[in-house]
């Protein structure tokens, strides 16, 4: 057996401070994917008990995908400029703060407000926990593996969280809000005590407001007219009139961020095609993702009377592949390399979204959601981790936290897209019918992603 195939079989070894290291950073998107999944499934208690209506209960969900989404870009810089350990305490300790805020309110702005700032502190955790476990990890056999492992807490935070969620919330829904509290403390009390000191800088680092203020506006309007365009009409003057406006801004950002001396976002991390293709990637594959749940959970709760909790068994198997995978994972890509494994991911996708065309009147539990939920997982488990692991390969560790911000926030602005497009798609009612668009959807998306990739395979 030769040297390189022998290196492949063994797992790499790490001292203890190094498993601890990933601990700490897999616990912080274990608890973004815990908090995001857990308000889901108790947004029928709040509104009943605040007397919400459904168009502002929406957005208890919403305001955290919007901050997150629009903040990501902002938050994965200012952890490469001021230090990530620096900004992953500060901006947990503002969740913990935040959480408890959220579990006293009484008034259905304050409990939204709570959730926008919980979803911006996310937005700087999360880019800030993915670029130290790069900055960590060496590429190759040590990065494939801590990333698969990552990827096993994601979708374990984010599965576990609707079940969760519907124990807590037949309970009270605020214990939904006080759960993330002393997870929270833990990892900020962990990342003091384990996690290396952020690097002493030569020179005072200086935040581009410019390009700050332009991008944070511009990716808050569009993902704000993006997720209300099912609502307001996507030829309404309110959609067209904001994404004018979000691009107007955008293009602002670009032209402030080709004249600074020290840009926010360098726009010449785009050159690495391999980064720029992860990030359509990524955009596409959460897209279709979000739009297969949001499908699921429409014929599953409104056409078939199911609650939250047996939607979140018939999605288990899908989080059974991503924990069975993920600790293998790394040896997969080692051998097979990132290329191979991403591919064979994308794939599954599409006959997991093609079997929603069979969806009748009476849910198919063995021959259509079981197996669409075990192929869905198994694409989840083999592309997420490798799309991360090819989007941030040769990239400097001085811009890890920016590769990390811009892969997280095409997740985000791709899933909100993407839920955007399937909610047009569909005709409202509660009939089987009104389904078949919205796969079709789905499917172009799962096409599209898979195209992306070959395509830069090929050149």
């Amino acid at each position: 057996m030769s040297q390189h195939s022998a290196s492949t079989q063994v797992p790499p070894r790490w001292p203890a401070r190094t498993w601890i290291a990933l601990l700490i950073c897999s616990g912080v998107i274990l608890l973004d994917g815990l908090d995001i999944s857990m308000i889901t499934v108790a947004i029928p208690q709040i509104q009943h008990e605040l007397g919400m209506t459904a168009a502002v209960a929406q957005w208890l969900a919403g305001a955290y995908i919007l901050a997150f989404g629009s903040i990501l870009l902002l938050g994965g810089r200012c952890a490469d400029l001021f230090g990530r350990r620096r900004v992953l305490v500060v901006a947990m300790t503002v969740f913990a703060v935040v959480s408890l805020l959220g579990a006293l309110a009484t008034d259905p702005v304050l409990l939204i407000v709570s959730r926008f700032l919980k979803g911006a502190a996310a937005a700087f955790t999360a880019p800030a926990a993915m670029s130290l476990l790069t900055t960590t990890f060496p590429e190759g056999p040590h990065r494939n593996r801590a990333f698969g492992i990552f990827n096993v807490f994601e979708a374990s935070g984010y599965s576990s969280g609707l079940l969760v969620g519907g124990l807590l919330a037949t309970i009270d829904w605020r214990a939904t809000f006080v759960l993330p509290i002393p997870i929270a403390v833990l990892l900020v009390f962990a990342a003091i005590r384990y996690l290396p000191p952020d690097p002493p800088r030569t020179e005072r680092e200086r935040l581009d407001v410019g390009g700050a203020v332009t991008l944070l506006g511009g990716m808050l309007l569009f993902v704000f007219t993006v997720s209300s365009a099912a609502d307001a009409g996507w030829t309404s003057t309110r959609t067209i009139g904001g994404l004018v406006v979000a691009a107007a801004l955008l293009t602002a950002f670009g032209m402030i961020e080709r004249t600074v001396r020290r840009p926010l976002v360098r726009l010449g991390i785009f050159r690495n095609r391999a980064l720029a293709t992860a990030n359509v990637s990524a955009a596409l594959l959460y897209g279709g993702a979000m739009g297969f749940q949001f499908l699921l959970a429409l014929y599953l709760q409104n056409v078939n009377g199911w609650q939250p909790w047996q939607m979140a068994f018939v999605l288990l198997p899908a989080g059974l592949m991503v924990v069975l995978i993920g600790p293998k994972l790394g040896a997969l890509l080692s051998r097979y390399g990132v290329g191979r494994v991403l591919l064979t991911g994308l794939a599954a996708f599409i006959p997991a979204y093609a079997l929603l065309l069979r969806l009748g009147p009476e849910p198919d539990l063995w021959t259509v959601l079981l197996p669409a939920s075990v192929l869905w997982g198994l694409g989840f488990a083999l592309s997420i981790s490798a799309l991360m692991v090819a989007g941030t390969s040769g990239v400097a560790d001085e811009e890890q936290g920016l590769a990390a911000g811009l892969l997280n926030s095409s997740l985000q602005v791709g899933g909100a897209s993407g839920l955007a497009v399937v909610t047009a798609a569909i005709a409202p009612g509660t009939e089987p019918g009104m389904f078949p668009p919205g796969v079709w959807v789905i499917l172009a998306f799962a096409v599209l992603t898979l195209v992306a990739q070959v395509f830069r395979r090929s050149r």
